[in-house]
């Protein structure tokens, strides 16, 4: 029989790739997600349900090899927009399938986190993932669940939307003749070919990559104007087309995603405080007096 691998999040932008290249490796494929895939195949089955319902996601999962978690808020500017819903979905949502994976003896969990992890960057949907990272890593220390961390980066191809930021680029260039980007003119960003992603978030099936934490980017450093010319140049548009669009964007990067950032706590010692013995009378009495 094939093994069984339930995609939770496959009817996304990253989730339907993966989904796609795991049936290609021969695996039984089982989508978990909100809505209908779009790119369902006909050797894959689908279940439609809410992350958050504990039950059905619990009952899809049984009896599979390998999870995936696509499932989440991805968007850094929906995400800081909406920090309650980016914990509902990205933290307990998490937490749902980590459960259901320890219930029924998954063998490994793999989990789509971000580079954003290690930045200063990234607002709650960094918050979220970091968080989420931190449960991954708990669940295998406490129960020994095996998982494999993936961390991308800047992904784009085809099946995205308006939440990837390549696609909004391409997007506005095809209806507006220009070729806009919100943001610094010298950001630089590591493209990576979703079906680049989708390859390589199933070859860390193996063995040698249980409990790792994999990043997943681009091979080249590219900076995003360089990016927008060869757009604008693609669509035969003038160099004049090519736009940044000056602000504050919370949340992105500009060179790198990385910082070290030390928060150093002040130890505060008050000037007056109980004395150890006077406060240990005050506990004795206390528990004296409740039994009483």
């Amino acid at each position: 029989m094939r093994e069984r691998v339930v995609v939770v999040g496959g009817s996304g932008f990253i989730g339907s790739h993966t989904a796609d290249y795991l049936s290609k490796k021969g695996y039984q494929v089982t989508i978990f997600d909100h809505t209908e895939s779009a790119y369902l195949k006909s050797d894959q089955d689908m279940v439609i349900g809410d992350i958050l319902d504990f039950d059905l996601l619990s009952e899809t999962i049984k009896g599979a090899k390998f999870v995936y978690n696509f499932a989440g808020l991805a968007d850094l500017n929906q995400a800081l927009d909406n920090p309650l819903q980016t914990v509902k979905i990205n933290i307990l949502g998490n937490l749902n399938v980590l459960e259901a994976c320890r219930i029924h003896n998954i063998s490994r969990f793999i989990y789509a986190s971000t580079m954003y992890v290690y930045s200063r960057e990234g607002g709650f949907y960094r918050c979220s993932k970091q968080s989420s990272e931190h449960y991954v890593e708990e669940y295998q220390n406490v129960y020994g669940l095996d998982y494999t961390i993936l961390r991308y980066g800047s992904i784009y191809g085809p099946r995205a939307d308006e939440t990837n930021g390549v696609y909004r680029i391409v997007s506005a260039a095809i209806k507006e003749g220009r070729v806009k980007y919100k943001g610094d003119a010298e950001s630089m960003r590591e493209y990576i070919h979703v079906e680049d992603a989708a390859r390589i978030s199933v070859d860390i099936l193996q063995p040698s990559f249980k409990n790792e934490s994999v990043i997943l980017t681009g091979v080249e450093p590219m900076r995003v104007h360089d990016l927008l010319k060869m757009i604008a140049e693609i669509l035969n548009l003038p160099n004049e087309s090519v736009e940044f669009i000056d602000g504050e964007y919370n949340g992105h990067y500009v060179r790198t995603p990385y910082a070290y950032q030390p928060k150093l706590g002040r130890k505060y010692i008050s000037p007056t405080h109980i004395d150890l013995g006077q406060g240990l009378l005050q506990v004795i009495t206390h528990i004296d007096n409740s039994t009483k």
